[in-house]
């Protein structure tokens, strides 16, 4: 029997849902489902004070202590990770697991499905997962990012309301609902039941490929213009706080400038951007998109359609 362990962390119990609908369907394999528990909670609902200040250390990769795990077994055949970026990152918890000595003995020559639930951004934080999932001896070999698809500030919008508040809800009875929709949180069982498939027949080199072309993986060419922007500012922002705090200076003076900062370039200064590039530059660049959303389709994935 095939030894799977499926594993992540959840805040608000949407990646747990994402998580349970992917594996609904490997009942005949032994599933190891854990969840991950941090020593210092994160709160949630976040107040805006304790949500910004998580951005220096998720930006720069700083794990917290976990709680210990207790693994089924020594070693598994698959392991499906699932995880949420924060400020264009993975989450701490995402960070601390993979960091984590005992996580890494069991990732070394696993192959690796990460699950993703986001609100649009996911890009930079897959390279940082792919990146120290290889540094312990990983093997990634497919990708589900699941999100919200309302409009950039739309979902902006509502996941603020949706973090702050604890409640998931149409705010004023106008935005849309935060997060993934229950719709494409009930088709993570089709992935799943996809993979399942794969791996019966012993063809998981070739998972990626069924999974973009049954729709798994669609990137935004909006989103593709910003992530590759926004990350540089976000350690830029990170590494400034954390050192004029080092120097003395009010830490919370600086995230609360940052949180300001962050409001003005999502909402007033991203849509000219965003409107300038479509109009001037993407007509020009259609090539380099395409290269650019291949890329991003196969991050790490080395037995995929480079490669044959």
């Amino acid at each position: 029997m095939k030894k799977i362990l499926a594993i992540n962390y959840s805040q608000t119990g949407q990646l747990d849902e994402i998580m349970d609908e992917f594996i609904s369907s490997m009942t005949e394999f032994d599933i190891d489902r854990v969840k991950i528990e941090m020593i210092n909670k994160f709160e949630f609902p976040w107040t805006a004070p304790s949500f910004f200040n998580v951005m220096p250390e998720c930006v720069n990769e700083v794990p917290a202590e976990i709680s210990p795990i207790i693994y089924k077994h020594k070693s598994y055949d698959l392991i499906i990770l699932g995880y949420q970026p924060w400020f264009l990152s993975p989450s701490i918890p995402t960070i601390s697991l993979l960091k984590n000595d005992a996580f890494k003995t069991v990732l070394n020559h696993t192959p690796i499905v990460t699950v993703i639930g986001a609100r649009n951004m996911w890009l930079n934080s897959q390279i940082s997962v792919v990146d120290l999932i290889e540094k312990a001896g990983g093997k990634i070999i497919g990708n589900l990012p699941l999100i919200d698809k309302a409009s950039n500030l739309l979902s902006a919008a509502s996941i603020l309301h949706w973090m702050l508040n604890g409640k998931k809800e149409r705010k004023w009875g106008i935005l849309p609902l935060p997060g993934v929709s229950q719709q494409d949180i009930k088709s993570a069982a089709s992935y799943g039941q996809l993979l399942k498939q794969h791996i019966i027949a012993g063809e998981l080199n070739v998972f990626q490929q069924a999974l973009v072309k049954a729709g798994g993986l669609i990137i935004n060419t909006n989103i593709l213009f910003i992530e590759g922007r926004a990350k540089t500012i976000f350690k830029a922002w990170a590494s400034l706080i954390l050192k004029k705090e080092a120097a003395g200076a009010n830490r919370a003076f600086w995230l609360e400038f940052f949180k300001y900062y962050l409001i003005v370039a999502l909402f007033i200064i991203s849509p000219i951007v965003v409107l300038s590039y479509n109009v001037l530059i993407r007509p020009l660049t259609i090539r380099k998109i395409k290269a650019k959303k291949l890329q991003f389709s196969y991050l790490g994935i080395h037995n995929s359609i480079f490669n044959n």
